[in-house]
């Protein structure tokens, strides 16, 4: 048996040896490409093939991006849906803050820096009007809006003659204007939004300079129309003295307030408006022209009105302000939650 299986192994042997050296050319041949055909290529000039399944793994179709997956870099369309519906929100309390007799709980707190004061021009002004703004549903077809101006005052020259009986710390209030508008809840004919009511002026300065030290009433109003981005009106007033009509010191002042503004899809605002008062008993013509710019904001969970601008006397009272002043404007909103 051994001698008949001899001859079989033997075979089988140089066949496995012959498969080897087969393999081994195989691969041999195989190696020179890989390596050689580059180097020929790039020799003559050409580009070597770089999509070689050896070489690079082809993406396969989880790893591609598609549609329905975005990239980083690109927002799902929930994330751009619940961007557009804040930015047209704050948008739409842009321009609600935009109107004077809106339904909109504000705060504003208003600082006006004015310069060039007295018979030597060397004081300047800082005025702080808190404004706090409070819309009251009356029935389901009309509101009462009130409107408070509180001025807080320093002045910069405590010794001056036009300072006189003012506190230590050069801080004095100023008299209250208190005015409720009674308004429709939805614009009338032609668009447009108004309001009528009393205006009350309430002596609460503090010194002489800052007070009329009596009471004085009067009618306001209020008309605007708002059309696409554009917000265009006129506020106005007249105050008399309740006590002291025919003296020298009676109040006999009107106010007049055309104002224009415009605001962007992002919730920013521009103001252009005037703020004009004439003194009847004095003959005095006060006439500040103010270009204000705001954004809304959110810091945290409140919403905010930012802004700041420039103003310019074009008109004066004797012994007041003249030339460029400044004003900065912050706003606390209290919207109704939906």
């Amino acid at each position: 048996m051994a001698d008949q299986a001899s001859p079989s192994c033997a075979v089988l042997r140089a066949f496995c040896e012959r498969l080897s050296w087969s393999r081994l050319a195989l691969f041999g041949s195989i190696a020179a490409y890989a390596l050689g055909a580059p180097l020929a290529m790039a020799s003559l000039g050409a580009e070597p093939p770089t999509d070689r399944g050896i070489a690079l793994a082809p993406i396969t179709q989880a790893e591609q991006p598609t549609a329905e997956q975005p990239t980083a870099a690109q927002p799902s369309p929930e994330q751009q849906e619940a961007t557009q519906a804040l930015d047209q929100a704050e948008a739409s309390l842009a321009q609600q803050l935009a109107n004077p007799v809106a339904a909109l709980v504000s705060i504003p707190f208003q600082w006006n820096w004015d310069d060039r004061i007295g018979a030597r021009e060397d004081i300047n002004r800082l005025t702080l009007n808190i404004q706090p703004v409070v819309p009251i549903n009356l029935s389901k077809d009309w509101n009462l809006i009130s409107r408070t101006i509180l001025p807080v005052i320093h002045q910069s020259d405590a010794n001056s003659t036009i300072n006189q009986g003012r506190f230590d710390n050069g801080v004095d209030f100023g008299d209250t204007v208190q005015s409720l508008f009674v308004s429709p809840s939805r614009p009338g004919p032609w668009g447009l939004i108004w309001g009528l009511g009393p205006v009350a002026l309430l002596p609460t300065g503090t010194n002489t300079f800052t007070t009329a030290n009596q009471w004085a009433l009067g009618p306001t109003g209020v008309v605007l129309k708002q059309s696409g981005r554009w917000t265009v009106g006129v506020l106005a007033n007249h105050l008399w003295s309740v006590q002291n009509r025919g003296r020298l010191d009676e109040v006999n002042n009107s106010f007049v307030q055309p104002f224009i503004s415009y605001t962007t899809p992002t919730a920013w605002t521009a103001t252009l408006q005037t703020e004009t008062s004439y003194d009847w008993q004095n003959e005095q013509l006060a006439v500040p022209i103010n270009f204000v710019v705001t954004k809304i904001l959110k810091l945290g969970d409140q919403l905010v009105s930012v802004g700041a601008g420039v103003r310019y006397w074009a008109e004066g009272p004797e012994q007041g302000p003249q030339g460029w002043a400044g004003r900065v404007v912050f706003t606390l909103l209290l919207p109704k939650k939906s």
